[in-house]
């Protein structure tokens, strides 16, 4: 990726890519142009952001990814700390952080996948209550049972 944009910077000083015929990433159809006296082929360009935030000028995306890291990485330093000091407060963080992984995550393939202006309100609408009833239902059980720690906990055991 920042090959990418490396290219791009030398791109607007008016050098010519070596490798690529503009400044856009491009990828070669298999379909040449009928003309003879040109036989280049077609391209089509992909493009490398979001049209959400394409024009936006934000950096939305950009700190979106970084949440996204930070969350695997909190993700990742939790599983030890929840078996070594099982508690409440380690069970309402869990159940907060999965939440919100799986929301993301399933976020990510709704906006892959569906397609079409009522659908995606239709699928972002389901995806928030599917969200809001699994942390409900993540925090009931913290209350009302063992907690999602010592639940684990008692599932290696057996």
């Amino acid at each position: 990726m920042a090959a990418l944009v490396r290219i791009s910077s030398v791109c607007h000083r008016g050098v010519s890519p070596l490798l690529f015929r503009s400044c856009s990433l491009i990828r070669p159809l298999a379909v040449q142009k009928k003309d003879r006296d040109c036989p280049y082929l077609i391209s089509a360009k992909i493009h490398a952001t979001s049209s959400n935030y394409a024009g936006s000028g934000s950096k939305a995306a950009s700190l979106h990814w970084t949440g996204e890291r930070i969350l695997s990485i909190v993700l990742l330093g939790l599983a030890p700390v929840a078996y070594y000091y099982p508690g409440p407060a380690v069970d309402y963080t869990l159940a907060a952080a999965l939440t919100l992984h799986g929301h993301w995550g399933l976020g990510q393939v709704l906006t892959d996948y569906v397609h079409g202006d009522f659908k995606i309100k239709m699928a972002n609408a389901g995806l928030f209550l599917l969200s809001t009833v699994t942390f409900a239902g993540l925090c009931y059980f913290n209350y009302h049972d063992v907690g999602i720690c010592k639940a684990v906990a008692l599932l290696w055991s057996k």
